[in-house]
Formats: structure tokens, sequence, C-alpha cells
């Protein structure tokens, strides 16, 4: 059977899929996923998988998409992440068999990510991505699909889309926010750059950002054109989101806990992360069951928090008390689902229109407790000595060969893993990472050489006995006949 190209593809596999949930790392998973498509989501993609430990590790693709197989749980993509050809097919040649195609994240953000060199800080390297999707396109029996983040140019942005349609992608996802926005600098997505990109390309297309209601996705249809829209912060604190209701958060952490124990394993720090979203602005109030609920090793103890906070939110009711509610300028009480919207900093006077968003200020190199982060401050609750000057740090040279921190006693200026290498090969010692091949080289030498003198000896102490006597030798040395 011909692999289903572009448009054929969306509406014969995919089923003309208009209501997308977003690959999301630790969060995408089966049970979720299921919990979804049960309110309104027609098609969902994994976490991103890391294409190079899927391929070597059987246990990370067992714990991550083998064991995870569910006819409920289709039509499904797989995202990888990857910045080498050969090993993005590898893993997707794994992979296409226990989903309907395969995607590769170009739209990843964060830090990781940077430092392993793939997501969107591949974008700039057209010749590189144009290699991967090209020959997953030729090599796989299941379409290659791509998520994107859009430059800041409009025209560069349509560029870059048609080169991974003309690679051979058959369906794009854009998501409509630059690089550079995440966390404190999110901003806005731009729905001109999604719809100049879906006039330009012969392909399915989905939008991604700004998605909170229902009625987000309806007009984001209709003013950019795209098949579908994706949600995933949308979606991860209203998973009703694509039926158009916003329901109490403890239906829906109910259902979710219900849904994980069917659906066996789910790491317990997925459904942690799950209850955190959907109970968001009812833990700002009550602060100590959020503790408990960091705290708790269980599932049973995770739903007894959530118990716990569906009772306070059930007597709140009862007694109408709101205002905590009028306190936050929440549109619905804090028990209902709803978008969590990030805060921005007040305008000042001289700023004028401008919208500025904040970071966090920078930490001084004193590390006084005001100005660490909160990650930073459990660090030095369990270590009050610990420092976190960069200018105080130790400064490490780098390996001539690879960049990891050089050995500084290294006999070849290198790393451990560069220098076993290099001592393997030419058969060379470096007492500061522990290796000794000269040295034992030369050890089987030694012994090899008294070996052999040791057996040269004996055959000319035997040639020096006379015959009767070596005769008698061999009458004592043979074993004696049982009686």
């Amino acid at each position: 059977m011909a692999k289903l190209q572009g448009f054929e593809f969306w509406r014969k596999t995919l089923k003309e899929a208009r209501y997308v949930v977003a690959p999301m790392v630790d969060q995408s998973e089966l049970a979720w996923r299921l919990l979804s498509r049960r309110h309104g989501a027609q098609l969902c993609y994994t976490p991103m998988l890391h294409a190079q430990v899927f391929v070597r590790d059987a246990n990370y693709r067992r714990e991550n998409l083998y064991s995870e197989v569910c006819e409920e749980d289709r039509p499904l993509i797989t995202q990888f992440c990857a910045n080498d050809p050969e090993v993005f097919l590898q893993a997707a040649l794994l992979a296409q068999d226990y989903c309907d195609a395969i995607d590769l994240n170009l739209g990843c953000p964060q830090m990781i990510a940077k430092r392993g060199h793939y997501g969107v800080f591949l974008q700039d390297e057209w010749d590189l991505l144009e290699k991967m999707v090209s020959l997953a396109n030729e090599k796989l029996k299941v379409p290659i699909t791509c998520k994107i983040r859009v430059f800041k140019e409009v025209e560069k942005t349509v560029r870059y889309a048609q080169m991974l349609e003309k690679a051979g992608c058959q369906l794009l996802t854009v998501h409509g926010r630059t690089k550079d926005q995440k966390g404190a600098m999110t901003g806005i997505a731009s729905w001109e750059h999604i719809k100049a990109v879906r006039q330009a390309v012969n392909i399915p297309v989905f939008a991604n950002g700004n998605i909170q209601h229902l009625s987000d996705v309806e007009r984001c249809i209709q003013e950019t054109g795209v098949q579908g829209v994706m949600s995933a912060e949308g979606n991860l604190h209203n998973p009703a989101l694509f039926e158009g209701r916003s329901p109490a958060v403890w239906e829906m952490a109910e259902e979710y806990l219900e849904v994980v124990k069917r659906y066996p394993p789910c790491t317990l720090s997925y459904v942690r992360a799950h209850l955190f979203k959907l109970w968001h602005h009812t833990l700002q109030i009550h602060q100590d069951l959020r503790e408990e609920l960091a705290k708790v090793k269980t599932l049973e103890g995770l739903a007894d928090v959530s118990k716990q906070l569906r009772l306070r939110c059930q007597e709140e009711i009862a007694k109408e008390k709101d205002s905590e509610d009028k306190e936050s300028r929440l549109p619905f009480p804090h028990w209902i689902c709803q978008p969590y919207v990030r805060p921005v900093r007040s305008r000042s006077p001289g700023e004028g229109g401008k919208r500025v968003c904040q970071k966090r200020a920078l930490e001084d190199c004193d590390g006084s407790a005001d100005t660490l982060s909160k990650n930073k401050q459990k660090k030095r609750s369990r270590n009050p000595k610990k420092n976190f000057c960069p200018e105080q740090k130790p400064k490490y040279i780098k390996c001539e060969q690879c960049g990891n921190p050089k050995g500084n006693k290294c006999v070849f200026s290198l790393c451990r893993g560069c220098c076993k290498k290099k001592a393997y090969k030419e058969v060379a010692d470096c007492p500061s990472h522990g290796l000794r091949f000269k040295t034992k080289a030369e050890k089987r030498k030694a012994e090899e050489k008294e070996q052999a003198e040791r057996s040269t000896t004996e055959v000319e102490t035997s040639d020096r006995i006379p015959q009767p006597l070596q005769d008698s030798r061999r009458e004592l040395e043979e074993p004696l006949p049982l009686l």
C-alpha cells in the first residue's frame, strides 16, 4: 500500500483532526492522552522522545512508547528530537509500527535543547534539516511531519516552511512564537505568521499558540485558514477545552486518576505535575495542601490530597465564600478549570504603550536568599556552604577533542573518555585517569618471555638426563592402576 501524503494523509489517517493535543515532555503520556480524547481531542502526540536514547536503550523504548500501545489512543504521532539524519531515521524505524506518523521537533526553546543542539536551535541549519526530513520521508512507511517556531520575519518563516515541504514534510505545525519567546518573555503568538505559512504551502498546517478556550480555536481556524489547532498549556489546565466546557477541577482530577489506575504504569512525577496544573489556582489559597501534594510518595497519597482539596472547595461553595476569587481576579471561581495567564509587569508612565516583559533580577555574587531562585534556595538549605557565584566557581580547561573538562594532570590534556581511546590506541599510560595500557602490555610480554624461557630450560634439562632415568621418571609420573 502506497504511503499517504499531505491532505490525503490528514483526511484518511488523521480523520480530518482539528483538535490536537501537543507533544509535552513528561505530560502527554498515555493516561493524559486518553483523558483528553474523552473530552474532544481528535489527535494526540507522544511526549518528545530523544532519538539517540531511543535507539540505544531498549528500556527507554518500552517505557515511553511500546508499553503505551492502546487501540483507543489513535491516531497518534510520535515526536523525536534529533540532530543527526541517521540517528533520527533509526529511531523512527523503531517507532513507526506503533504510531501513524513521525514528527521532528524543531520548536523546543528550552536550555536543555540548546545544550543538546536540537529543537528550535536547528532552525538556521537548513541543509541539515533538509537532509533529515528527506531521508526519513524516503525510508519510512509512515509520513514525516515537523513542528516549528517562527522567525521574526514573515518572509523567512515562509521560506523555512517551503523548504521543509520540499524536503518531504507532509504536515506542518507552526507555533506562532519566536525562539526567544519563552518563560517571562512568552508574549502573544503571531497568527499572522501562521496565516502566511498556510497560504504558501500545499500541505496541512496546524496552528499553535494563544489557545485558552474553544472560542479561540474556532477564531484561529477562521483567521488563519489552518486545518487544525494544537493546545498545550490550555489543555493542561482544562482537559475539556475542546468540548467547550469548564468543569470543576475535581471532576477532571478524579477522572484522570481513574484512567491512571486503569492504564498503568504511569510515572508518579507525571501524575503529580498534572494535579499541580489542574489545582493551580486553588493551591494558591490552600498552601498547606500544596506542600502536602509535593511530599506524598504514592498514587493513593496524591488522590487523598486531591480529595481534601475537593472537600475544601465544596465547603467554600456551601458557605458562598468567594472573596479569594475577587482578589485574584479570575474569570471563574478557583475550583473551575480555567487557563493560567502569566502576570505581566505593569507599564510605567515613561514606557508609554510599549509592553515590557520582566525577567527575574540577576543573582548577586553573595548569593543572598532573596535573590536566589527557589531551586537554588533548596540547594542552599541542604548545603549552606554551596556557592552560586559564577565568578567564584572553578574554571575548567576544556578537552582538546570534545570540549568536556580535561583532567588536570592528564598526559594528553584530554577528558577521561578521549584519553582512554588515545591511550588504548597508542598503548600508553595516564596515571591521572588510572589508565595502565602500557604497563599491562609490558607485564604481559614479561610473563610470556618468562614462560618461554621456562619451557626452553625444561627441554634442555630433559635432553641431558640419560634415557633409562627418563623412562623411570615417566613411569613414576604415570598414575597407579586402580586395584
